[in-house]
């Protein structure tokens, strides 16, 4: 299997609007391993638009629990099942995720149980694993390496970073987070870096696209999220081959194009950069 990492949803936030694309999720194919790392709304079918069906994952990865990055976790997994998933399925993420995991099975309880006694299903809630994503130690996920590091994303604890490696290759997937110099010893010499990036000019044309908040909003997104001139400051300093920029804020407004974000970038990295697209393949 050819390793890459296809950017399946790009857009920053929960909210789709005309001309947006999809909420978070990346799927990385790395040493024979198919790692599905977030479940924005969308996930489902950008994993299957690469190709891959949602019974072959080997692993689901969840950085934090902000709904734009697990919004479709339940969903997804309910559709693997009726699709066939027989075997146990590992999913990382934050703790508190059980709880989620658990509200979700009881909102369909009716659906699975029918299903179990109709169809002769297996328990959904037997085939799904959750573990806790350790930022202290190394998880092996078959032969794929897999670090995290706490990122700075407040108010949300924890959340993640992560860094997945095999077969001599390395991808570091920044998940939300503010700017952090830390970040640049986490990448150091990744093959590849996909990291989220914030265009300061255009959080203020984002906060009058919501009417049901406040000025709370424009503090949340300032303070928990990288600017783009940062991101490239982050590629630079550690050695990255390559740097692939997701989780655009803001995504889907007038006024706002690749070539701002290529221009705010290009202050600080002069390497190859991927400007992420809903279902955009890069190959390691």
């Amino acid at each position: 299997m050819t390793d890459f990492v296809a950017l399946l949803g790009v857009k920053g936030g929960p909210a789709i609007r005309p001309g947006s694309n999809m909420p978070t999720s990346i799927l990385v194919s790395l040493g024979g391993r198919t790692i599905l790392v977030d479940a924005g709304l969308g996930a489902a079918k950008g994993v299957c638009d690469q190709g891959i069906a949602l019974t072959a994952l080997d692993a689901i990865l969840v950085t934090h629990l902000h709904s734009d990055h697990y919004l479709e976790l339940g969903p997804l997994l309910h559709t693997a099942w009726t699709a066939g998933l027989n075997r146990p399925l590992p999913v990382y993420g934050p703790p508190r995720l059980s709880s989620y995991w658990s509200g979700f099975l009881a909102s369909m309880k009716d659906d699975i149980e029918l299903r179990i006694a109709d169809e002769g299903r297996p328990d959904l809630a037997g085939l799904v694993d959750l573990r806790p994503i350790d930022p202290t130690g190394i998880a092996e996920i078959g032969g794929v390496c897999l670090r995290a590091m706490e990122n700075v994303h407040p108010p949300v604890e924890p959340s993640y970073a992560l860094r997945l490696e095999a077969g001599g290759k390395s991808v570091v997937l920044s998940g939300d987070t503010a700017y952090m110099p830390e970040m640049e010893h986490f990448a150091k010499g990744a093959d590849l870096l996909v990291h989220e990036a914030l265009l300061t000019d255009g959080v203020d044309a984002l906060v009058a696209k919501v009417p049901n908040g406040d000025d709370r909003l424009r503090t949340h997104i300032l303070r928990s999220h990288t600017a783009a001139e940062d991101v490239g400051r982050i590629a630079r300093d550690a050695g990255v081959a390559r740097l692939a920029l997701n989780h655009f804020v803001p995504d889907g407004l007038p006024g706002f194009a690749e070539a701002d974000w290529e221009a705010a970038v290009r202050k600080t990295w002069h390497g190859p950069l991927v400007l992420g697209r809903d279902g955009i393949r890069i190959e390691l």
